[in-house]
Parts: C-alpha cells; structure tokens; sequence
C-alpha cells in the first residue's frame, strides 16, 4: 500500500486539499454519444437535474463534458461543445456548492466555461490538441488534470500497442509536464491521470491500476477514472460469458476504485457517486486505519 503525499489546487473559490481523504469527481455527459451516459441528459433540466443530484450523492467535483473521447468517437466543434455545456454552467450558479471541472481539449471552450464558473481543466489530451489551451489554463490561473492518451479518441485502441506500457505513459506524462511548465503553469496546479482505457490493452489497465505508485513518485497528484469502462467487462464477466455492459460494471468499477486509492490516487473520476462514495470511505479507512474521514 502507498502512503501518498498531501497536495493543494488552488481554486478562485476555495483551496482543494488532496490527499487527507479520497475526491470524488462525478461524472456529467451532456453529449448524445459517451460510451456509458451519452443521451442520459437530452435537455437543460435533466442536466441540471443531474449535476445536483451527483452533489447530493457525496461528490466533491462535478466534471461536465461536452464531446465523447470513447474509441471512435467523432470529434464536434467548439461551438457544438459550448452549445451543450454553457447553458448547464450558467443555470448551476448560485446552485451547485461543490467545484466544477470542465472536460475539454478546447481553448474557446475552456476559456467559455472558466467564464461561466468552471473552476478546472481536465483535458484527455494533456495540452497535446489546441496550442492555444495551455495559454488559456495559466492566465485564468486554474488546476490542470493532465491525461495520458495514446493517439486520438478515433485512433487509440488501434494497434500497435505500447510493449511497455508503464514506461509509455510514465514518458507521455513527462512530455505533458513539459508543455505545461513551459507555458507557465505552475507544479501546485498539476494533477496527473495516466489514462486508464485511453490507447491501452485490457491488461495494459489493470498494470497500471498495479504499479500505480510508480505514478505517484512523479511528485504530483494522481487521478483516475476506471467507472464503467469496457476493460472491465471481460474480467466480470468470466471465461466462457459474454462481456458485461457498461451499466453492469459497477462492481468492477468499486474494485478498482479501492486498488486505486490503496495505490495512491488522490482523485476517481465515476459516473455511479453514491455508490461510489461509499466505496471510497471504506478504502480510506482502510489506507489510513487510524484517521477517521471527515467531511
């Protein structure tokens, strides 16, 4: 078990302590086409509806989406993206107490969304797809969660494969940091995600989830997202059945939600909070026996 290191992101709101106890991010697709809740929320009411209900069920971060990176997915402009999440963003001021994380890889539609009260930037492709978007995250000053990705959302599950693949991301994310650092973005407002599904093989994630560590001694905070994911689907499943759809795979999401805290991460990213929120409070007892959580 890794005994992980305490960290602060800075907010135009509050300061996010990470570290003492788990955060949980909840998940909030409003696009017609994500892997597992794509369509989930056709309207602004159901939306916002959501959003509220992901606060009540104990998340700590609300990350709002506003264009699928499942395999395959077809990429959307700015301003489909911004035509989606902007009217959620200005309906949940004075609404929602918890932060919001903004899930592009966009300059127009971060810096839209900062405007509108986003609080984070949490882009698959670590600063890698609009140049423009590091310049963007320094001058509002806000946290970014750096991704590893291989690829693009249309070309990463194509082979090859990394034969490495913990020497891959762990090389991925360096040249992430480097882009962020060179633009002026400060080490406090990092956060790392090595990119569970995102151009790896099945047993290529549950390596990660195993070395995880070997992240977290890269001196920055750690999150992951495993909810729901399709490399969860075979190992529920069992030999001889077939794969478990992605509304099934909530068992195998609290499994690896655990590995990943007694691993060292700082941050699960899930779409199934209340669930969830339960797991997490008993893996962190079970990482820290003598603390008891709070609130």
């Amino acid at each position: 078990m890794f005994l992980r290191r305490q960290f602060r992101l800075q907010l135009r709101s509050r300061t996010l302590v990470l570290g003492k106890r788990t955060l949980i991010m909840g998940v909030l697709n409003v696009t017609p086409d994500s892997f597992s809740d794509g369509g989930s929320y056709p309207n602004l009411q159901a939306a916002v509806s959501r959003a509220l209900q992901i606060e009540r069920d104990g998340a700590d971060i609300l990350d709002i989406g506003g264009e699928s990176t499942r395999p395959g997915a077809k990429p959307v402009s700015a301003r489909q993206e911004l035509l989606r999440i902007l009217p959620v963003l200005h309906e949940l001021r004075g609404k929602l107490r918890i932060p919001i994380s903004v899930d592009t890889q966009k300059a127009e539609v971060a810096e839209a969304a900062f405007d509108a009260g986003a609080e984070i930037l949490n882009d698959v492709s670590a600063l890698g797809f609009d140049p423009r978007l590091a310049q963007v995250a320094r001058t509002k000053d806000v946290p970014v969660i750096l991704m590893h990705m291989r690829g693009t959302p249309q070309t990463m599950q194509q082979g090859p494969f990394a034969r490495n693949v913990i020497r891959d991301v762990l090389a991925g994310l360096r040249e992430s940091l480097g882009r962020a650092r060179r633009a002026g973005i400060s080490k406090s407002q990092i956060v790392l995600d090595p990119g569970i599904g995102f151009g790896k093989k099945e047993d290529q994630n549950f390596e990660i989830l195993a070395r995880l560590p070997e992240f977290a001694r890269l001196g920055y905070p750690i999150a992951i997202g495993t909810s729901r994911k399709k490399f969860l689907a075979n190992a529920l499943a069992g030999p001889g059945t077939h794969p478990v759809p992605s509304e099934n795979r909530i068992l195998g999401t609290a499994a690896t939600v655990t590995a990943s805290i007694l691993g060292g991460a700082h941050i699960v990213r899930v779409h199934d909070v209340a669930e969830m929120a339960g797991v997490v409070r008993v893996a962190d007892r079970i990482a820290h026996p003598s603390r008891r959580q709070k609130s």
